[in-house]
């Protein structure tokens, strides 16, 4: 009998790819998005649990409004640290896996070595408060079978992102001026589903540690070197594309300057880390300008 994977937040860019990701595998993929299971309500949580019986819960339920959460925190706070806490006490009950989505804004964002999976959180808006307690909530509760798996600048087919606006700014846009004083590592949501995937694998056979991983690409760049890189794949001039700095778009929640994390923690699972952001991009992107110009 097949291991049953609960994946909540399954509309969602990442969780359609987790999905798809699934499909692949000796394994009942179970799509619960917003509507059909409430992460932060326990009664919710608690019917999916009965209905399902899954071994594994794959989290990419999550608010990601970063600039809403500025004024918005307690919203915020019920799906990204009280949801994780429900899903982390529901996994404990019933001994299932629990493979929890975070992110980059964890950190203070103000280094210049990539972050290892063990450094020193420190976040400096609402967005990194709520996601930070949700770590801690998975992280206490499932000291054996909760992974925390941090990504960053997540784009792909299934929902809007920067890279598709991008394609579309092209269009209509003689030049456009991005942001070259943040660094971070562009992440197709494809990659890190395998990724999430092959981990809830090995979490399953014990091959895996609990703990933090980061699933975000190789390499870095800005979001400046990002748009040309996104230009020179549509075949038109990246010098169209002009850099600037953060000052220039004040948002109401800081953004990280440094956003870079390490690998370190994927060959305790025998994963390899992801690979390189661009050959990933030029791998992406006919999915990419189809979903975006259809």
């Amino acid at each position: 009998m097949s291991a049953v994977w609960l994946v909540t937040g399954a509309a969602g860019m990442l969780g359609q790819d987790v999905l798809a990701r699934l499909a692949g595998e000796e394994a009942t993929a179970v799509a619960a998005d917003r509507a059909a299971v409430d992460v932060a309500d326990p009664g919710s949580v608690r019917a999916a649990f009965e209905e399902h019986r899954p071994a594994v819960v794959v989290n990419c339920a999550a608010w990601t409004a970063v600039d809403d959460a500025e004024s918005q925190e307690d919203a915020a706070l019920r799906v990204n640290g009280t949801g994780p806490a429900v899903l982390a006490e529901a996994c404990r009950k019933h001994g299932a896996v629990l493979l929890h989505v975070s992110t980059d804004y964890v950190f203070a964002g103000d280094g210049a070595e990539p972050y290892a999976e063990d450094d020193p959180t420190g976040p400096r808006g609402a967005y990194g408060r709520t996601k930070l307690a949700g770590e801690q909530a998975v992280l206490s509760t499932l000291p054996e079978t909760g992974y925390v798996v941090r990504t960053a600048w997540l784009y792909g087919a299934g929902g809007g992102n920067f890279v598709r606006t991008m394609i579309r700014l092209e269009g209509v846009k003689d030049t456009l001026d991005v942001v070259d004083d943040q660094r971070g590592q562009p992440t197709w949501t494809v990659d890190l589903a395998d990724r999430l995937v092959r981990l809830g694998r090995a979490a399953l056979a014990g091959t895996a540690p609990a703990g933090v991983y980061h699933g975000t690409s190789g390499g870095e760049t800005t979001w400046f070197g990002f748009t040309r890189e996104i230009f020179r794949l549509l075949g038109t001039d990246p010098e169209r594309v002009r850099p600037t700095t953060s000052e220039a778009f004040v948002r109401p929640a800081p953004r990280p300057a440094f956003s870079v994390l390490g690998h370190d923690r994927w060959a305790a699972a025998g994963i390899e880390p992801v690979r390189d952001w661009r050959e990933a991009l030029a791998e992406a992107f006919p999915a990419l300008v189809a979903a975006e110009r259809r």
